[in-house]
């Protein structure tokens, strides 16, 4: 058997808990099957309520994570300002307790640290939000040096997978020339776009190298994840992380 949660391999501090979630260990029904933590997909809302107290159990949480209205946009809030229903695309906290968190089912989800274990940030990004800056401000809320921040990409579509067209290579490509390296030609209106790479672009020019994980496609392992591309209508995963007290 699979395991239900995937967790990080990066050489974080102790006190820094993080996972993400796969589409195993929930209740939900096809094509929601099973742990869909989605509640704005079709899914009824008592499997969805269901799983996410499963999910407390399952990821050990310290209390209900500080779910967002995700936008596809670029805005970071400091988890003390959080309040249901909040639009953001990324959460931030330097306290204990306070669980981030964002959907995805093939965006990529980006985990943040620092090497002391005193900050810590989730992140959403689709094309959109890192065309837009979110991994940027998500560094830009950590206090200290960016260099001593580090970064894990979770289950995102993989390079092989997402073909985009002309106007995401010209967007990304007139924003940065390093850009093109992250899209291979399929014709003229058409590229393949590798999404972990342009989320490494973008942070290692704020400053973050020390950037790990960005090895799974949503889209062809379908036994593990769940994906908007491969599926339309499908669940969504969650990605996790906390500091826990001293």
């Amino acid at each position: 058997m699979e395991p239900v949660l995937i967790r990080p391999d990066w050489p974080v501090a102790n006190a820094v808990q993080a996972s993400s979630t796969t589409r195993a260990g929930g209740v939900s029904q096809p094509p929601f099957d099973s742990l869909n933590l989605g509640g704005h997909v079709g899914d009824y809302p008592e499997a969805v309520d269901n799983n996410r107290q499963r999910l407390l159990t399952l990821a050990d949480l310290p209390g209900e994570p500080l779910w967002l209205q995700q936008v596809h946009g670029n805005r970071a809030v400091d988890a003390g300002h959080w309040q249901p229903g909040i639009e953001a695309d990324a959460i931030y906290t330097d306290k204990a307790n306070q669980v981030c968190a964002v959907l995805t089912a093939d965006c990529l989800p980006v985990l943040f640290t620092d090497r002391t274990g005193s900050q810590v940030a989730a992140a959403h990004a689709g094309w959109r939000g890192l065309l837009a800056g979110v991994l940027e401000n998500t560094v830009a809320r950590f206090s200290g040096r960016p260099e001593a921040i580090q970064a894990w990409l979770g289950p995102a579509i993989g390079p092989r997978q997402f073909e985009v067209g002309a106007e995401v290579f010209e967007a990304f490509t007139a924003e940065n020339a390093e850009a093109e390296q992250a899209f291979t030609r399929r014709d003229k209106q058409h590229f393949l776009a590798d999404i972990y790479q342009l989320a490494r672009q973008r942070l290692a020019r704020v400053g973050v190298n020390a950037v790990f994980g960005g090895q799974f496609c949503t889209v062809t392992d379908s036994e593990r994840f769940f994906s908007y591309r491969r599926d339309g209508q499908t669940g969504r995963m969650a990605s996790l992380i906390w500091i826990n007290p001293k």
